[in-house]
């Protein structure tokens, strides 16, 4: 039996997280909504200004070892409750003397963003392959375009030593994949229209979406490293920052274009998400609606229940499990038990 990552997204603003015996209980004005055992839980994720938890949730949670994390309404992480640090001080060691060298920190870099590019390159030649019959002439050149070049710097990388020319492949190919990102919406709604990354805030339905799935696909991958025993606010590409959990946002870019931008794909051209579900504010951001998050959440978690085949372990698991798997093969590789770490491949 294998134990998915479970985790409790509360969307209501306002509501009050207590515990009750051995479980959560989430109250919205005096009344209880939902009670869930602690220990069916990972991770709680609250959106709101005027979500609250009580003391004694946040010191079960961190016995439990379940995260506890607070957005904002529009998915912006706010904080996290953490108890003391547990897991493996020797490996945490071992993980900020590598931080703290340059040579060593590039490694890990190099082998995250080669993954990411290739997992780019395959969405697009997932695309390209997917639509062939709809797709038009200028849109299959933009697409296979975009394909060659992320060839090319992919060669590059393995020549590349140097954290801030890595950082430089990375910027080049994620302008070059966003460029062409709308050849891959098929949506024929022009509420749709993107014309490139926008991040705080998002100015369009396409990029509100991409930073909500965001958003959570962080707090999976900054739970896998608690879990581990990894700090997550050390990375090796994304370097300190006070309150950023740079070492999940590392382990996040190799999962962005196979799971978050297909998924936000997937919803907008099969129409599942419309000009109804986004907000325009007077400012120009653009968000998710309330109802609209809960459909997303929902998408969000039936896709991690999909089985699919990791290479480097040649058995299949489930997307759900794979933040896990990554954070306790990049614990490996810090106690030297692999040569390198194994980023993750979609095929």
């Amino acid at each position: 039996m294998r134990k998915h990552l479970n985790t409790l997204f509360v969307t209501l603003d306002g509501v009050f997280l207590s515990k009750d015996g051995a479980a959560v209980d989430v109250r919205f004005e005096n009344k209880s909504k939902l009670r869930v055992p602690l220990h069916n839980l990972d991770g709680i994720v609250t959106f709101g200004w005027n979500t609250c938890a009580s003391a004694q949730l946040m010191a079960a949670c961190a016995e439990n070892k379940v995260s506890l994390s607070f957005h904002s309404p529009h998915g912006k992480f706010l904080a996290a409750a953490q108890g003391f640090t547990s897991g493996n001080v020797l490996l945490r060691r071992e993980q900020y003397r590598k931080a703290d060298d340059p040579h060593a920190s590039a490694n890990v870099a190099r082998h995250v963003i080669a993954a990411k590019v290739a997992n780019t390159k395959h969405a697009l030649q997932r695309s390209l392959r997917d639509h062939s019959s709809t797709t038009n002439e200028p849109r299959a050149a933009t697409l296979a375009e975009t394909v060659d070049y992320l060839t090319q710097r992919l060669k590059s990388l393995p020549r590349t030593h140097n954290l801030d020319e890595l950082r430089g492949v990375e910027g080049d190919c994620a302008q070059a994949y966003f460029r062409a990102f709308p050849n891959l919406i098929t949506n024929d709604d022009s509420f749709f229209t993107f014309q490139g990354r926008s991040k705080r805030p998002p100015l369009d339905p396409v990029n509100a979406l991409l930073s909500f799935l965001y958003s959570i696909l962080t707090h999976d991958l900054r739970s896998a490293c608690e879990s581990t025993g990894l700090d997550p606010q050390v990375g090796f590409l994304h370097r300190d920052r006070p309150g950023r959990p740079s070492l999940a946002l590392d382990l996040v870019e190799e999962f962005r274009p196979m799971l978050a931008d297909r998924l936000a794909l997937t919803l907008i051209n099969r129409k599942q998400l419309g000009e109804r579900d986004f907000e325009v504010h007077a400012s120009g951001a653009v968000t998710l609606k309330d109802d609209s998050r809960k459909l997303v959440l929902q998408a969000y978690q039936e896709r991690k229940q999909t089985e699919i085949h990791h290479a480097f372990l040649d058995e299949r698991t489930t997307i759900g499990l794979l933040p896990h798997l990554q954070a306790r093969l990049l614990a490996r590789y810090l106690r030297d038990d692999l040569d390198a770490y194994p980023a993750i491949l979609w095929k």
